[in-house]
């Protein structure tokens, strides 16, 4: 493979390696330190920030904005026309955060006209192998997608939250902090944070226990988001009732206040909830 060459930057004059089969146009915003691989292709609106790393054959098009010290891998197709036969062509955008790992054949869309114009990608998430984030999606920090994880439109996911491989999410689906979503899952509705759902038609099966342990939750916190889960989905009861008593009880906890403020939120899904005994 013949070597990248660094040449100036015409924006900033700073060096870059840009390989020479890569065909960037004119009007892109490259940062200083970006390294630009064989083959790839890059559009007019497009801005990397300093440090970005493509290392063969990506394409980047659209109104897209990508942070600093991001790697993105062979094959992944990024901010092309949205997958959605309503797009008229407005002007929409993806913004992707600092320092992801964007692996090969993944697949990001911009926004369109009815999900605010914008799809947004936070920052240290780990896309793997196909990966797929939709057009409006809404995507935190430290996110992980495994293997061939796909995301329909206008898909919210919070910080933390990992999807297993060769999942599925419905359109407008929320997903709460620190979720884990088990592999080949089927997820049609809302998820609550620190929640672990698994299965072809998704159901919850409790609290994401090993996540919370690995980032430092503490064993007062833990126990006391065990207790308010059981609460919330006990057979007393409305969901309503049981949502006042756990938000009175747990007033203090600012972890079971955060679950309450989702179960609590405008949406346009139902919630996931536990399987009952008889099925």
């Amino acid at each position: 493979m013949p070597s990248v060459k660094p040449q100036l930057n015409p924006n900033n004059g700073v060096k870059t390696g840009i390989h020479p089969t890569a065909i960037i146009d004119p009007a892109a915003k490259i940062g200083a330190r970006v390294t630009i691989g064989p083959y790839c292709v890059i559009g007019p609106d497009v801005t990397l920030e300093d440090g970005v790393q493509l290392i063969a054959h990506v394409v980047v098009e659209g109104r897209t904005h990508i942070g600093a010290n991001t790697v993105i891998y062979p094959f992944a197709s990024l901010g092309l026309r949205p997958q959605d036969l309503k797009y008229k062509g407005e002007p929409s955008k993806l913004e992707i955060g600092s320092d992801n790992q964007i692996r090969e054949y993944v697949t990001m869309n911009p926004g369109t006209e009815g999900g605010g114009m914008i799809t947004r990608v936070g920052s240290h998430g780990l896309f793997m192998v196909g990966a797929h984030v939709a057009h409006d999606c809404r995507i935190g920090d430290h996110v992980v997608m495994a293997n061939n994880a796909t995301l329909a439109g206008h898909v919210t996911l919070g910080d933390y939250v990992i999807i297993g491989g060769l999942s599925a999410v419905h359109q407008f689906v929320r997903i709460g902090a620190h979720a884990m979503i088990g592999g080949m899952s089927g997820v049609e509705n809302d998820v609550i944070p620190y929640g672990l759902v698994k299965g072809e038609r998704a159901h919850l099966a409790g609290l994401n226990l090993v996540g919370l342990e690995r980032r430092g939750f503490g064993r007062e916190d833990i126990h006391a988001l065990r207790n308010a889960y059981r609460m919330l989905f006990a057979p007393e009861g409305t969901m309503a009732e049981r949502v006042e008593d756990v938000a009175e009880q747990y007033k203090d906890k600012p972890h079971i206040a955060s679950v309450i403020e989702f179960i609590r939120a405008r949406a346009s899904r139902a919630l996931c909830q536990p399987k009952n005994d008889d099925e």
